[in-house]
């Protein structure tokens, strides 16, 4: 349970910031450590999220990530306190701890699931591809209704549940739809913009104050940030940074991840040169086969994540297209490949980049991990 005026979970939080704030290669500099202030609490690698707090409740505001500004801004006030409306902030009031929760994201059912909380998830949204297997057998007994897709749900269903609150993902200039109308709270967690891959972890935090959670979400993100942090400081002396691009072309398109991104800061934390790092910005870029050709001929290693009956060998990549064999990765069979059909990647990773970056390091440096077992990418047959 939220203690409004001690706010245990969130002093905890000053205390551990001064345990995390040492190098990482995306940059914790002295700035994001004077970034805590009494007028409020901005997190440590999280860009999107801000809390203030108030004697009778907790401000939240979620960042728009596009147009800067506020997205959203939440007013938790805890559940069964009594308190005048007009005494409030503007914002949506949210009472805490939630109770009957309908979920849009997969992601953000393995968020509440990895602080104990999907006891309150009552609806989620394409229920096929929810991992959490709790999850799934609820949803098998009937016990928490599949509403279809997050892109249009059963309104009058979701309606019949009673629901508190929806928890899904914003979208550039997109919208909710027949949601709207009802009236019922929407709770935007932006986490998947977050470039720093602890700043995903980090919204755990709020989800943690929403869930009366917040001891459970400083532990699991304490104990990621250091494991991720010790890996950092393994690699910072490293003599060589091999050259890595990643992923294949998609329509005709090949989608880079450029500089300010989730992966390009991946590679740069486990000791690679990324190719593509020249690139400013943190969305996705489309670029032709043959730009991608032209800067990563040379690369050291290419990493690829797919999902298909017949598994990725070399053969089946120069089969799809002959310039592939070009790559100096290709020449020297140095292209790693994650099966995300066979393997939990999408579901691990928002919550545990730790482990990701495990298995860069391995492939990068295998002589600092030695032993190592790769959890998600494996060398190419």
């Amino acid at each position: 349970m939220l203690r409004i005026k001690g706010l245990g979970g969130i002093q905890a939080f000053l205390c551990i910031v001064s345990l995390l704030l040492f190098p990482s290669g995306c940059g914790l500099r002295k700035k994001d450590q004077d970034r805590v202030g009494e007028e409020g609490l901005s997190f440590v690698y999280a860009k999107g999220l801000w809390i203030q707090k108030g004697e009778s409740y907790v401000t939240v505001e979620v960042k728009d990530p596009w147009n800067g500004g506020v997205l959203q801004r939440y007013v938790l006030v805890e559940r069964g306190m009594e308190v005048a409306l007009k005494s409030l902030p503007k914002g949506t009031v949210i009472r805490i701890p939630l109770r009957r929760v309908v979920v849009y994201s997969s992601v953000h059912v393995g968020m509440m699931d990895v602080l104990g909380g999907t006891d309150v998830i009552i609806g989620v949204c394409e229920g096929e591809y929810i991992g959490v297997e709790t999850v799934r057998e609820r949803i098998r007994e009937g016990k928490i209704a599949d509403l279809g897709m997050s892109s249009s749900p059963n309104v009058e269903k979701m309606l019949d549940l009673e629901m508190e609150v929806v928890i899904a993902s914003p979208f550039r200039n997109g919208g909710y739809g027949q949601v709207e109308k009802t009236g019922i709270p929407i709770i935007e967690c932006a986490d998947y913009m977050e470039s720093h891959p602890l700043g995903r972890v980090e919204w755990l935090r709020f989800f943690g104050l929403l869930l009366g959670k917040e001891a459970e979400a400083e532990t699991v993100f304490r104990e990621t940030a250091v494991r991720y942090e010790a890996l950092v400081k393994r690699v910072e002396g490293v003599e060589h940074r091999p050259r890595v691009f990643a992923e294949l072309p998609y329509g005709g398109t090949w989608w880079a991840s450029p500089a300010g991104s989730y992966m390009a800061c991946l590679f740069k934390d486990a000791g690679a040169e990324y190719v593509f790092e020249n690139r400013e910005g943190s969305e996705a870029l489309p670029l032709s086969a043959e730009t991608v050709l032209d800067e990563a001929i040379d690369a050291d290693f290419w990493l690829i994540k797919y999902n298909r009956e017949e598994p990725l060998t070399y053969a089946s990549l120069a089969s799809e297209h002959s310039s592939y064999q070009l790559f100096e990765a290709f020449k020297k069979h140095q292209v790693f490949a994650c099966h995300t059909g066979q393997c939990p990647y999408y579901e691990e990773i928002p919550l545990h980049p730790d482990w990701l970056l495990e298995d860069f390091v391995g492939i990068f440096h295998p002589e600092l991990l030695q032993g190592h077992t790769l959890r998600y990418y494996t060398p190419l047959p």
